[in-house]
């Protein structure tokens, strides 16, 4: 058997090696195993452990498939589009010819079908299809025909009131070095007809319980489509501009900037005798907001969380300079900001409710919170005040969002069913860095 650890600490590589894994993943025993909630529906046998206090999802398929999807992982993290982490493949099992792929599960992320608790209202749709439109493009643009868009094959995070998507599947995926438009219109119908599919049973299953539904699965197919094609028009497409209009450049810029997405290269270029410009864009990574917040703060956040953070850091950095006479620079004002007013406000939730939601989340909704009781009092009520109202009335009951684990089975370094020396092939262990020799 051969393992190879991809992103794993050393003593998650302990951990890992006392699983059994020479033994098929569905006769794993339960003390091993770990129950999650609402994880959806698998074309394979998938099972959820417990290592080094991470919860790790194991899936067992070919090991051709294994390889393929492990390779598009590493691609996609090479590449900073959203999807799960690769921990560890195991090879050479024997038996049927079937491997396992180890991924981090993504902490404080939800399977679609928790989003839709209850009711299945429009509002939290349209929230999701954005999500997953921007993480189909984002594929796109990078030269990543995915093939498996679906509700199940994707996690969801909050992200400052709007949602982030993340990618889980991907052993039908293949990287080219450029999408062609038929490839990218196929993808599209796929995600169409898949999402579109996963809505219907849901809104059926909903009514079925007595539960409302004000959702058509044809309105999800059309949005799909019409908010794919809008957004690669925005990101993609080239326009003619006057020689002398450079605030139409800048205002280009700010646009995709706004989206989420950085310009790598602007390609001008004369055309009518020298009386125009065409501006072509080719966009690289979102993450303009995140990088920036990073920069200020060492924060790695959302990427509307970090637009939302920024915000309250210019507005505390402009009270700053009220305050000075003059004007505060910015990596000044962020330092204070971090210090007095960000780090504070995290450190006052209480223990019993951290699992409740990510600080970034958190930061945002204690301002949302602040907000509306601003508005209510007629009056500015502080942070202080808003934090300690939010986690006295709303926090405690917000459901658990960091882990979906119904109850934690015990996995420790003790040699477990299948993994002991003697048990006729020998593991070769691989360890990040090394060659793959398949």
């Amino acid at each position: 058997m051969q393992i190879r650890l991809a992103h794993a600490t050393r003593a998650e590589v302990t951990e890992v090696l006392a699983l059994p894994l020479e033994t098929p993943l569905a006769e794993w025993p339960a003390e091993v195993c770990v129950d999650v909630q609402d994880v959806g529906l698998a074309r394979h046998v998938v099972r959820f452990v417990e290592v080094g206090g991470t919860l790790v999802a194991c899936k067992e398929m070919l090991e051709e498939l294994v390889r393929r999807e492990a390779r598009s992982l590493t691609y996609l993290a090479e590449q900073d589009v959203p999807a799960v982490e690769l921990m560890a493949t195991a090879t050479e099992r024997g038996g049927e010819g079937e491997g396992l792929l180890l991924t981090r599960y993504l902490e404080f992320s939800l399977p679609y079908r928790a989003l839709f608790r209850g009711h299945v209202r429009r509002e939290t749709a349209e929230r999701l299809l954005d999500a997953l439109v921007e993480l189909l493009v984002r594929l796109h643009l990078v030269g990543f025909f995915w093939g498996d868009c679906s509700l199940s094959n994707a996690l969801f995070r909050r992200d400052a009131g709007a949602l982030a998507a993340h990618l889980v599947d991907a052993e039908t995926a293949e990287v080219v070095p450029d999408l062609t438009v038929g490839q990218r219109q196929f993808d599209l119908a796929l995600a169409t007809e898949r999402v579109a599919g996963g809505m219907a049973d849901l809104v059926a299953e909903r009514a079925a319980s007595g539960a409302g539904a004000d959702l058509d699965p044809l309105w999800v197919a059309e949005e799909l489509e019409r908010r794919y094609d809008a957004l690669w028009s925005e990101l993609t497409r080239e326009e003619l501009i006057d020689a002398g209009d450079r605030y139409r450049v800048e205002d280009r810029i700010r646009r995709l900037n706004d989206l989420g997405f950085d310009v790598a290269e602007l390609v001008l270029r004369t055309t009518d005798g020298g009386a125009k410009l065409a501006l072509a864009t080719r966009v690289v990574e979102p993450g303009y907001h995140r990088r920036e917040l990073a920069s200020l703060t060492g924060l790695d956040v959302g990427e509307n969380q970090a637009r939302r953070l920024l915000n309250d850091l210019s507005g505390y950095r402009a009270w700053l300079s009220e305050r000075a006479g003059a004007d505060v620079p910015k990596g000044v004002a962020a330092s204070r900001w971090l210090a007095e007013v960000y780090e504070p406000t995290i450190a006052s939730v209480p223990p019993a409710l951290r699992h409740k939601l990510e600080p970034a989340e958190f930061f945002h909704q204690v301002l949302d919170h602040r907000w509306f009781l601003s508005e209510a009092q007629g009056r500015d009520v502080g942070t202080r005040e808003a934090v300690r109202s939010f986690c006295r009335t709303v926090l405690p009951y917000i459901p658990d969002e960091r882990s979906p684990v119904e109850e934690l089975g015990p996995v420790s370094g003790a040699a477990l069913p299948g993994a002991s020396p003697t048990s006729g092939v020998s593991p070769t262990v691989v360890l990040p860095g090394a060659p793959d020799p398949g």
